[in-house]
């Protein structure tokens, strides 16, 4: 037997063991939370780099700052090009009219040492080499400004008319009508289609196309203000699937003529439906318009030339067809080097790639040549590179979850990879192509930046964040993959472990879900790009869990349409693939799942629990869908069609049905003026469940859209995490 003494060291260990966790940080909702008081001070350092011209420039709130290398970012080795200092004394601004910061200032010419500012009522070019302002613009009163460097005209909407101002500070007001009935110059179909704003300047500044949506025969949907003394209904137009939709022209207005022509854009067909007007493109000359037109049944989309001085449809360039939907998101892209050649995305073959085009005189096409193929995704045309014939995407052809930067070869030679063949990067180049500024992260890494020479693939560091958790008690990041319920696909998962995790306890597990289209949950970037409140959670004593399912982005168009017309049903079957993963692991406490999800993930979550309501004790659902028939149009059509067509998927995939199945403890989590996802949904779930004798509960954010901004969004998810506690508790002694 051992004597008492000998014991000692062991307990030394745990002591110490002990007083090294307690030592370790703890994390609040307020450090984790974006709306926290502390998150930013726990996220990731950053620097708000731009070019002017090959010149990598920090815009460090009062200073301009020339970066060559990680020394030029340090106070005492800058370089300054410029301050707002210096600038204000060049524009002769007193303390009511001033430029503030220079976070938002542009170098709009590569050649010429200007920086283009704006005060409240000016945009202005500052000569930084001679201390003083060349030129000056009236600015007030602009939404959705949209300035042309060429022409230094600037489009804009003004109580819901179009304007442009020109160089010479005169306003032309190019509309009349508008109103929230008629809408110009802003982003149209709900900002579906890779759309996201309404105005397009040729590259010579000469013509702007504008789109103009009608939508005086779209139903309002009823909201409610409730912060006025008496409550007041301000509607949004709203089209559901299956109902009337907005119609939509394309204006050009020319600089020169100060006339407007509208496109001879097909009319509505019999059935009253118009096409989708998608992916503006210019020709490089500003004499042709070219515009993805696209069926409502979304199954067949038109490349279509116009031309911008008559609006006169000059040809059909090319066509998709797909037995289920096509979805245009990228606009083509002319080469710098050849006015006649254009890069057109497409997932023609599966996955998204690109192909080079070629024009006659005729606007015919004359040849197409596939570029990149392969099974991964082009996620990015980021820049071309004349002088060497390239174009610079980014893609996931190193893995699924990674996403990496590319030079591809316009004469067939192929590509070469530029980064470092890890992790997540998104870049930006400079004026010709030939660098770029990489920013990127790695499971261990929170955020570096490099400059890349997009010719010889030479990189150098400028920037890397220091840790900011560092001396926090962090729990594990890990991913892996199981097969989907088809039992082949690969479907990739993160599993983060509870701080100071013991394999030895069994833990209760959330199940954090979205599995819609056009996201995607796991990624090779810091912490496999965990949410915050994964690792709030981790730190309670929670494994969290969560499954790109089939249906998500950035796997091919197979992968994608899995769930044509019968939204979350692979998803759910997907999801319990994941469960089934977890029930094997013997520290997952199989009475004690959870399921979380906002939005689509909201409508995963009650999908999950009313389907199998015997797995999951708790949920909590955010925003949630529950019939489609209520969604919106572009959307709800693209993946389910109409309710008139499909009407057994519509009632398949309503969880209207299934409310009387619910068992566990669930919260639904709304905001009151959500115009995305309506109140409708979440009230007619309730209302099914009092038909069932079912019992969810229910909390409303008044005047909060689809997702709480600000400090609500830490009440949001204190909420959350206090449902989770109150039924999902750790068993006394774990």
């Amino acid at each position: 037997m051992k004597s008492k003494h000998a014991r000692w060291p062991v307990a030394l260990v745990l002591l110490a063991m002990v007083v090294n966790v307690m030592a370790q940080k703890q994390f609040t909702l307020e450090d984790l939370n974006f709306g926290g008081n502390n998150y930013r001070n726990m996220s990731p350092r950053n620097r708000n780099l731009t070019w002017w011209g090959d010149r990598l420039v920090w815009l460090d709130t009062d200073e301009a700052v020339i970066v060559d290398t990680a020394k030029d970012l340090d106070d005492t080795t800058r370089q300054v090009l410029v301050s707002t200092e210096t600038v204000n004394s060049c524009i002769g601004a007193d303390d009511s009219v001033k430029v503030y910061h220079l976070n938002n200032a542009r170098f709009p010419y590569p050649d010429e040492p200007l920086i283009l500012v704006k005060t409240k009522d000016e945009r202005l070019l500052v000569d930084f080499e001679k201390d003083l302002t060349v030129w000056r613009q009236p600015c007030r009163d602009e939404q959705h400004a949209d300035w042309n460097a060429t022409s230094r005209a600037v489009a804009f909407v003004s109580n819901n008319q179009l304007c442009v101002t020109t160089a010479d500070g005169i306003t032309h007001r190019l509309t009349t009508d508008g109103s929230r009935e008629i809408v110009y110059g802003q982003s149209v179909h709900r900002n579906e289609f890779g759309i996201t704003k309404g105005t397009f300047w040729s590259n010579d500044g000469r013509r702007l196309a504008f789109y103009r949506m009608d939508q005086s025969m779209v139903t309002d949907y009823p909201q409610v203000n409730t912060y006025t003394p008496i409550a007041t209904c301000e509607p949004d137009k709203y089209p559901m699937a299956g109902t009337t939709s907005h119609r939509v022209t394309v204006g050009v207005y020319d600089l020169e003529t100060q006339q407007t022509t509208y496109l001879a854009t097909p009319d509505a067909d019999d059935n009253g439906d118009s096409p989708y007007l998608t992916n503006i493109a210019w020709s490089p000359d500003g004499n042709t318009l070219y515009i993805q037109e696209l069926n409502r049944d979304q199954n067949h989309m038109q490349l279509v030339a116009y031309d911008a001085a008559t609006g006169g449809r000059l040809s059909t360039v090319f066509e998709e067809r797909d037995d289920r939907y096509v979805e245009p998101l990228h606009p083509i892209t002319f080469l710098p080097w050849d006015a006649g050649s254009f890069v057109l995305q497409s997932q023609r073959d599966g996955y998204n790639h690109l192909y080079l085009c070629t024009l006659d005189g005729n606007n015919s096409l004359t040849g197409m040549r596939q570029l990149t193929q392969g099974e991964f995704v082009v996620q990015e045309l980021v820049a071309f590179n004349p002088a060497d014939k390239t174009i610079i995407i980014r893609s996931n052809e190193l893995s699924p979850i990674q996403s990496n930067l590319y030079a591809v070869s316009t004469d067939g030679a192929g590509r070469t990879l530029l980064d470092n063949g890890r992790g997540t990067h998104r870049a930006t180049a400079c004026s010709d192509g030939s660098r770029l500024c990489d920013r990127y992260s790695e499971p261990d890494v929170p955020r570096n930046i490099d400059v890349i020479n997009t010719t010889t693939a030479e990189r150098h560091l400028v920037f890397s964040s220091p840790d900011p958790w560092e001396g926090y008690n962090l729990p594990q990041y890990n991913v892996g993959t199981i097969k989907a319920a088809d039992d082949s696909t690969d479907l990739y998962y993160r599993i983060v472990l509870p701080v100071d995790f013991d394999p030895a306890k069994r833990y209760p597990t959330i199940v954090y879900v979205y599995g819609g289209p056009h996201a995607h949950m796991i990624e090779a970037g810091w912490h496999y790009a965990a949410r915050s409140w994964d690792t709030y959670m981790a730190q309670k004593g929670y494994i969290v869990f969560t499954l790109d399912s089939r249906g998500s982005e950035n796997r091919g168009r197979q992968f994608e349409q899995a769930t044509f017309r019968r939204l979350g049903q692979v998803e759910a079957e997907d999801q319990m693939r994941g469960v089934d993963y977890l029930l094997s692991l013997p520290y997952v406490d199989g009475d004690r799942l959870g399921v979380h999800g906002w939005s689509y993930g909201g409508y995963m979550t009650i999908t999950l629990m009313t389907t199998y309501p015997d797995v999951f004790k708790v949920g909590v659902a955010g925003g949630p869908v529950i019939d489609w028939r209520w969604y919106e149009v572009m959307y709800g059509e693209r993946y389910m069609d109409t309710p008139q067509t499909n009407p057994e998927g519509y009632a398949q995939t309503s969880l209207l049905n299934k409310a009387a199945n619910l068992k566990g403890k669930l919260q639904i989590i709304i905001g009151m003026n959500d115009d995305t996802v309506v109140p409708q949904h979440a009230l007619q779930f309730i209302d099914a469940c009092t038909e069932a004798g079912t019992q969810p509960d229910f909390f409303v954010y008044p005047g909060e859209g689809h997702n709480m901004m600000g400090h609500k969004s830490v009440h949001l998810h204190e909420r959350i995490t206090q449902y989770f506690e109150d039924f999902l508790k750790p068993k006394t002694g774990e």
